[in-house]
């Protein structure tokens, strides 16, 4: 009987997984998990100096300033679902090589300097920081996470197994491509 309820269970996952909505899928973190993962993965950027070299907001306050300035206005067009339950925390990671910006979940914006000094419209930085907001918006790395560990999760509960997941969970966000 078990395994029939698994084979029904497999079966049927792909299905419990996706939904008829356009742009939605199944997550099986809460918005709070969102937070508290993208928090964790914001700790580890932090404590990492040598690789994600952030720049002191005291030190440079008009970057900062500019940078949430556009994260302020894009969050009062009330096109963001989560613009009060997200953090919306900005960090500018001084690698003037690198053109790219990315968003962890729970609102957690990483920008590089390189982006920032390639782009010389304002509109064009706007564009950025509205696709990775969005990205942190529409919760696309923990949806990316329940595809990946979802229905193993799903098993382990159904067979009875207690093995943890979370370790290799918060492994994959900091390799997951978050842009």
């Amino acid at each position: 009987m078990k395994r029939i309820s698994i084979f029904l269970f497999c079966l049927s996952a792909p299905f419990l997984l996706t939904t008829c909505k356009k742009g939605e899928g199944f997550n099986l973190f809460s918005v709070q998990d969102d937070v508290e993962l993208g928090r964790q993965l914001r700790d580890e950027v932090l404590a990492n100096p040598q690789e994600y070299p952030i720049l002191d907001r005291n030190q440079y306050p008009a970057a900062y300033n500019y940078v949430e300035d556009i994260v302020a206005d894009i969050l009062a067009s009330g096109e963001v679902t989560y613009a009060n339950e997200f953090a919306w925390e900005v960090y500018i990671i001084h690698d003037d090589e690198t053109l790219n910006a990315f968003a962890a979940p729970g609102g957690y914006i990483f920008v590089y300097t390189g982006i920032l000094k390639f782009l010389d419209q304002k509109d064009d930085f706007v564009g950025v920081m509205g696709h990775e907001m969005a990205h942190a918006d529409r919760r696309h790395s923990t949806q990316q996470l329940t595809k990946a560990y979802g229905v193993s999760l799903l098993l382990d509960v159904l067979v009875g197994n207690d093995q943890s997941l979370i370790a290799d969970i918060l492994a994959s966000l900091v390799v997951l491509k978050f842009s």
